[in-house]
């Protein structure tokens, strides 16, 4: 089996969830996840959604989304990186799921507010605005995760 550094099995995830399981050696939840993805992606309208955004055309991504799939894409997407990145860190590393989790609830935040919230006075839509909560989360997980690590470390310090 293929051993792969943190960071690769993140980017292989963001390119296509179960990217990095595959590569691994993981064939089943590979396949699992690439099979959801697709699913998720061709009901929701997804990629419908990415072309319009990208041209500028907010409406037209809002108009043919179907959010009740698109729902299911931030937690797939999320834990399939956290999988990946699960299976390539050290196994003392603690509380690395935190930006991943974090990051799943703000997208889907993002996401049911992508048809109204406006930043600046610009509709970003629901590929822009999850992503814009994305950053967001990952912030929000990564400061939890330095607090309760620093919580933790003095502890121990006072427990000896």
């Amino acid at each position: 089996m293929k051993k792969m550094s943190k960071l690769e099995a993140v980017l292989w995830n963001i390119a296509l969830p179960g990217f990095s399981q595959l590569l691994i050696g993981q064939f089943f939840k590979g396949a699992f996840f690439v099979v959801l993805e697709i699913i998720i992606n061709v009901c929701s309208h997804f990629n419908a959604a990415i072309i319009f955004s990208f041209l500028g055309e907010i409406d037209r991504a809002i108009e043919v989304t179907n959010f009740q799939w698109l729902m299911f894409y931030p937690c797939l997407y999320m834990f399939a990186m956290w999988d990946a990145y699960r299976t390539a860190m050290p196994e003392d590393e603690q509380l690395s799921y935190l930006p991943f989790v974090f990051a799943a609830y703000t997208i889907t935040v993002g996401l049911m507010l992508s048809t109204r919230l406006r930043l600046f006075g610009i509709l970003f839509g629901p590929v822009f605005l999850p992503m814009i909560f994305l950053l967001v989360g990952l912030l929000i997980g990564f400061t939890l995760r330095f607090i309760l690590l620093k919580v933790r470390r003095n502890q121990t310090d006072i427990a000896r």
